[in-house]
């Protein structure tokens, strides 16, 4: 980003809920390259405890970083079974709490018809790979269009598992999925794999019981959540959430508070969607939007909890596909209380973030990049 272009970006944060009182400052960030050579590098994770870092690709294999060397064999190669491209393809893994134990893992993939599969896999006897056939399906989500898939698996600090659903695709939400509880599209699932033949659905969940909602939606009202957070230290959940023609949006709520509607297709950002008005009663409105003319697809981060940065502690970390900057804010008691603009060397465009076991923070790049952010 040049020095123009980010200070007109500086000039357009503006909203009635962006904490625009509070003035952006910037500041100098490392971003270290831990790994190149990657192809569509979509989401880095590890097992709590492991000092492996495992990094997915979007063609369906997941790759080990260990001791700063790729390995040469993937730990699962699932290419036989994804259809990629778009916004296809594997799009994240997830690793069982109890993983040391179990050897369990979840995927989030399109098939090669385009539909959604959650999978559990095992690893096995050789800690670096996992047993490709030991393949089971916990979920299956056809998927109308071929945009707006989510793709996010994520175990939640009580252990359940969360899988973020977009709205089914096409644009302006045609079929009203996000809006539609009877339809597990446009939302934010939580489900218990520990129970149950697949899943069980957790007694505590918003809609159980409800005639006309499915039992797994955990909250409504989502267009596309490709990265959604929990942070452990603040029991907070932060939804970055990719917005239709004008904002983009990220919601910060309480994790334990199930049954929020976030809004779409009714509004987008703090906005009603349609011209004339809309009834926002009931809607969650955003803690933070921008606008189409700073950036056009958010992508959410982490909230830094590693030891190596202390100065970073609380910062959440975010990105917009088409103009790569690297942002952060601090959320406090209910508001935004610092925003930052964090001076980097250009990362190519950012297709998602990860966090390893120690809580360190990643950003991963359309040309093959995986960089560690850490104080200078």
């Amino acid at each position: 980003m040049t020095r123009v272009a980010a200070a007109l970006a500086v000039a357009l944060w503006s909203g009635t809920a962006l904490g625009q009182e509070v003035p952006e400052r910037t500041a100098d960030l490392r971003a270290d390259v831990v790994a190149r050579g990657l192809n569509d590098p979509l989401y880095l994770t590890a097992p709590p405890g492991d000092a492996r870092r495992f990094v997915v690709e979007q063609a369906g294999r997941i790759r080990i970083i260990r001791d700063g060397q790729v390995l040469a064999t993937p730990f699962l190669d699932l290419r036989d079974s994804v259809g990629a491209g778009g916004e296809r393809g594997l799009l994240s893994v997830a690793f069982h709490p109890q993983f040391a134990r179990n050897g369990w893992l979840y995927v989030n993939y399109t098939d090669k018809h385009g539909d959604t599969r959650v999978k559990r896999f095992t690893v096995s006897a050789d800690p670096d790979r996992a047993d490709p056939a030991s393949g089971k399906q916990i979920l299956f989500i056809a998927q109308p269009y071929a945009n707006h898939n989510g793709g996010l698996v994520m175990f939640g600090p009580d252990g359940m598992l969360y899988v973020g659903m977009g709205d089914g695709g096409s644009g302006g939400d045609p079929h009203g999925n996000g809006q539609n509880k009877r339809t597990l599209l446009g939302k934010l699932l939580r489900i218990d794999v520990d129970h149950g033949d697949r899943y069980a659905i957790p007694p505590d969940n918003p809609f159980v019981g409800a005639a006309d909602a499915r039992p797994e939606i955990w909250a409504t009202g989502l267009r596309n959540p490709w990265r959604f957070a929990f942070d452990r230290a603040t029991g907070l959940l932060y939804v970055a959430d990719v917005g239709q023609n004008l904002w983009e949006e990220l919601d910060i709520v309480p994790a334990s508070r199930g049954g929020l509607n976030y809004g779409w297709n009714v509004m987008e950002g703090a906005h009603c969607y349609e011209a004339g008005g809309c009834d926002t009663t009931g809607l969650v409105p955003p803690a933070l939007e921008y606008d189409h003319s700073y950036g056009c697809s958010i992508i959410g981060g982490f909230v830094s909890r590693g030891r190596a940065s202390a100065s970073l502690d609380g910062q959440y970390f975010f990105s917009d596909y088409c103009q790569g900057w690297l942002r952060s804010i601090t959320y406090q008691n209910g508001r935004i209380t610092s925003r930052t603009l964090w001076k980097v060397p250009r990362l190519g465009q950012v297709l998602s973030f990860g966090e390893d076991a120690a809580g360190d923070i990643y950003v991963l790049s359309d040309n093959g990049n995986v960089y560690r952010i850490s104080e200078r």
